[in-house]
């Protein structure tokens, strides 16, 4: 394989890893938030998770890091990222962490 077609197929790996990731944080974001007033709201729930770990904090961290790695390599394997543009991705990440952050201010006020 040439330098030509090692450095053109590179960025091409690095645009489906790079997608699929970031499709999946605007996936775990929203989650984490909904999760966030789940337990917040649902006493058993709190409870479930704090018995989980110890501490439900934990329990939800480690939720929304199993559900952001699942996602990502499923994203990053199974889709055909090739055609969906970087921007869009970016446009979902900033619009999940608005959505997420109104979804949890939204709660608390």
């Amino acid at each position: 394989m040439s330098v030509n077609q090692t450095s053109q197929h590179k960025p091409e790996t690095s645009n489906a890893i790079t997608i699929g990731f970031g499709l999946s944080y605007a996936i775990t974001s929203v989650f984490s938030a909904l999760l966030v007033v789940l337990k917040e709201s649902n006493e058993e729930v709190h409870s479930v998770l704090a018995a989980i770990t110890g501490h439900h904090w934990v329990t939800h961290g480690l939720l929304d890091i199993i559900v952001f790695l699942v996602l990502g390599f499923v994203f990053y394997r199974v889709c055909d990222c090739s055609r969906m543009k970087v921007t869009s991705v970016i446009t979902f990440v900033v619009g999940s962490t608005v959505l997420s952050s109104l979804i949890i201010a939204g709660y608390f006020i």
